[in-house]
């Protein structure tokens, strides 16, 4: 098991093992040159991001696809294999062939994340919250064993699969710890002495190293992030995620968290988690132009046309690419012929294409949209 450093925490004696306390934060944090133009580069991003946010035409119906991504590239990391296209579709009614399970804990990820956004409206972060998000995350799934909206009362530890407390990695703090950790933790939420994103970062760090559930410990994490920048309104809504950009540079991601505990690597951490922060600004920024220019260019195919369903129905798939006539009559207040030349009218400009041959219950899918989605994040190096 890797040494800590007295800047960072300190080790306890445990069963057979030594538990791992994390320092009260803030921490001494080392600001070079290096760290403040990538704080300032994400703050320009970050800002540039809130303000499309702000201006755009129905932010809501974009983030709503952006918070499956999410959910997906989380759940990803935590090892489920569902894909963005099978939730949309699953969502559309669409039968799709992955795990229920996997689908599941996915669809969780969005209830637990809108729940924590219409949380904050009444409710401030805290632990009563990251509770509730658990709770959520973990209702009927394979974690359902592992205490949904609770804290551990055991101990547990990270290594290898299958491997014992003695060959363990990383052992975080043992039960009856716990809460002190997680207290300190809290009020450090509310703390003002570093710059927000500096703060989540820091906070993120602190959350995985004290890994205060027997299970779903990383997906809480990065739930916070989203929502702690809500709250602190540094974005007016969930519109960045950093779940692509940790789940595509995974072994940095561990490495990083671990160095900090090991080294008091604060400054290579924080650095790396303001780079995910402007990559990932970038991409959003990106991935709803091209969403918002294919919806432009779509109206203006259909303008002039006598019924309005059919544009509509364009604004709608925004929200969800996948739409079948009976989903689309019931959104748009239509009768479901209505709704059937609608989506017909669609699908000889090439907009949309049905996703399998049955005549009965036919899915629709906008292949354009779910293309912009679905493509990889986009990553460089901060220094390019």
């Amino acid at each position: 098991m890797a040494k800590s450093t007295p800047k960072t925490g300190r080790l306890v004696d445990c069963r057979s093992d030594r538990a791992f306390i994390p320092a009260p934060l803030p921490p001494e944090i080392d600001w070079t040159s290096s760290l403040l133009r990538c704080l300032s580069e994400a703050d320009r991003l970050v800002g540039r991001l809130a303000g499309e946010g702000r201006s755009l035409p129905n932010p809501h119906l974009l983030i709503r696809p952006f918070v499956r991504r999410e959910a997906v590239l989380s759940s990803r990391i935590e090892g489920t294999q569902a894909t963005l296209g099978e939730l949309l579709a699953a969502e559309a009614g669409a039968a799709v062939e992955r795990s229920p399970d996997d689908l599941r804990e996915v669809a969780n990820y969005v209830v637990a994340l809108e729940h924590g956004i219409n949380r904050l409206a009444k409710l401030p972060l805290s632990l009563r919250l990251v509770r509730e998000l658990h709770a959520k995350l973990m209702k009927g799934v394979r974690g359902d064993v592992a205490m949904p909206g609770q804290f551990r009362r055991t101990l547990n530890w990270i290594g290898p699969a299958g491997c014992t407390l003695a060959d363990a990695t990383y052992v975080p703090p043992p039960p009856d710890r716990l809460i002190g950790c997680l207290g300190t933790w809290e009020q450090f939420l509310h703390d003002r002495s570093l710059p927000p994103l500096v703060q989540a970062a820091v906070a993120h760090y602190q959350f995985e190293a004290i890994h205060p559930f027997l299970d779903g410990n990383g997906r809480v994490g990065r739930l916070l992030i989203t929502l702690f920048l809500v709250e602190r309104g540094v974005l007016p809504a969930p519109l960045l995620y950093l779940s692509a950009f940790f789940e595509a540079t995974r072994q940095e991601y561990y490495d990083r968290l671990n160095a900090v505990r090991t080294h008091a690597a604060w400054g290579s951490w924080i650095g790396y988690f303001l780079n995910g922060v402007a990559r990932m600004s970038e991409d959003a920024l990106g991935r709803a132009a091209r969403i918002n220019g294919l919806l432009a260019q779509w109206r203006q195919a259909v303008a002039g046309t006598a019924s309005e369903a059919p544009a509509r129905l364009i604004d709608l798939l925004a929200e969800n690419p996948f739409w079948t006539t009976s989903k689309a009559a019931e959104r748009l207040a239509v009768a479901f012929t209505t709704a059937q030349r609608a989506i017909a009218k669609l699908v000889n400009l090439h907009i949309l294409a049905p996703t399998s041959q049955a005549k009965r219950g036919r899915v629709f899918c906008a292949r354009a949209i779910l293309d912009v989605l679905e493509e990889p994040a986009r990553l460089r190096p901060a220094d390019q």
